[in-house]
């Protein structure tokens, strides 16, 4: 049973970083759980828990993506385009810092892998018709793909897998982002003036200040509809949008402190969001049956299975004898400590199990509840932040790498690990540290 398990989660990981022929990474995971439950490694009772355990998570990031979807309906994220543009006023610089701003928010207002799904094509298609050169072209995509998924740490409603690792600490998702925000977001800062620094002088000093081919395709609800009969009436009715996914976001972060569940106020946010597209574009809601990415719910469940497997086979008892020492002096050592493991975890294994095995451990450890939480929070950053050293740490980073060569720029992985060996070690170095400075602070 051991053995077929641990072969099971190594065989599963082997073929997600591998993808052949562009296979989604769902079936091998899920074909990965079938094996790993009928070798008895996981019981019926515990996949009761674990559904339990993921639902809230797969509910609250599904709802976001729909959300992302219908303001792809409303033309949002071209409008976010030509505002980039005009708003950089011919400097390739003011572009470079306008790109990086609009990957953070992306991630903060929806989640990484949308960010990345919908920001890296909108940023490809405006650089394309810049007619920036390849090497030009690098600046701004590597340094967006980065940001976005590292922007999944401040706010634990950015991740699937933090999420998850939430609801396993029993921990709230106000109270993640009371003693996350600050030394995350400081850390991106950082990551993004590291970035700035080591692409200075490759970033155009000029680009054009009005692009071209930004329309929408022929295919698009928008062609057929006079919903804006201006441009200002189009930049109101765009901004009314973006007021409302900010005032869902604070909801979720309200009902988390009054305990209500999280996934409610999003499904709410996004039924609303359906209701409004409907009224305007008379789009029924049917559409979202095919154009969800439901395989991500799919992934995240068959994973959870694998690593649950890995827990009832004893690896969790052989972590805890590693992880003690770590976590038994103080807790700049347990943040510093744990960070770097789990960064290391996450470029050995990817960070959806790397984070799922370290907070499972840490859960088994009987830590005091300020420590469990310093830990946790310290393994969110290196599976966040840490994990981004190596393009298959994270399946946001894959996909990122993916969709810009099939926007034609080329990038290599040593062209990537050049750039994210210099920035990335220093950045989650510099935020586990202030972590612990702002916990202790707080507490």
């Amino acid at each position: 049973m051991a053995w077929v398990t641990i072969l099971s989660f190594l065989l599963t990981l082997g073929f997600i970083l591998w993808r052949p022929k562009g296979i989604n990474e769902a079936i091998p995971a899920t074909i990965g759980a079938i094996v790993v439950l009928l070798s008895g490694s996981v019981s019926l009772t515990e996949l009761g828990i674990i559904t339990e355990t993921i639902s809230g998570a797969a509910i609250t990031i599904m709802a976001t993506i729909v959300m992302a979807i219908v303001l792809e309906s409303f033309g949002f994220f071209n409008w976010v385009a030509e505002k980039l543009a005009e708003k950089a006023k011919g400097s390739g610089i003011r572009l470079f810092w306008y790109v990086n701003l609009l990957c953070f928010l992306m991630t903060l207002f929806f989640n990484n892998d949308g960010s990345i799904l919908i920001t890296t094509p909108i940023l490809v298609m405006l650089l394309n018709n810049m007619g920036l050169k390849n090497h030009q072209k690098i600046p701004y995509l590597l340094s967006g793909g980065l940001i976005a998924t590292a922007s999944s740490a401040p706010i634990g409603v950015s991740n699937i897998v933090n999420l998850i690792a939430l609801k396993i600490v029993h921990m709230s998702l106000y109270a993640h982002t009371a003693m996350m925000f600050v030394p995350a977001t400081l850390g991106l800062l950082l990551l993004v003036g590291l970035l700035f620094l080591r692409f200075k002088k490759v970033l155009p000093k000029t680009i054009p200040t009005k692009v071209t081919g930004l329309s929408l395709p022929s295919y698009h609800p928008l062609k057929q509809s006079s919903v804006y009969s201006s441009e200002k009436d189009r930049s109101k009715f765009m901004r009314n949008i973006l007021l409302f996914v900010f005032a869902v976001r604070l909801s979720l972060f309200i009902a988390s402190f009054f305990a209500i569940p999280v996934s409610v106020m999003a499904v709410i946010g996004s039924l609303v969001l359906l209701g409004w597209r409907w009224a305007y574009l008379k789009i029924p809601p049917g559409d979202m049956l095919k154009k969800t990415p439901w395989y991500i719910i799919i992934f995240a469940f068959s994973m959870y299975i694998i690593i649950y497997g890995l827990n009832n086979i004893g690896l969790t008892d052989w972590l805890i004898g590693f992880m003690r020492p770590m976590v038994s002096g103080s807790l700049l050592h347990t943040s510093v400590l744990m960070g770097i493991l789990l960064s290391v975890l996450s470029n050995i294994f990817n960070n959806h199990p790397a984070l799922m095995v370290g907070t499972l451990t840490l859960t088994s450890m009987n830590l005091d509840l300020l420590s469990l939480k310093v830990a946790y929070l310290a393994n969110v950053i290196g599976s966040d932040m840490g994990s981004l050293l190596l393009p298959m740490g994270t399946l946001a980073t894959l996909m990122w790498m993916h969709i810009v060569r099939r926007g034609k720029v080329r990038i290599t992985w040593w062209e990537y690990i050049k750039v994210t060996i210099v920035v990335i070690p220093p950045t989650v170095l510099f935020t586990l540290v202030l972590l612990y400075y702002w916990v202790t602070w707080l507490f």
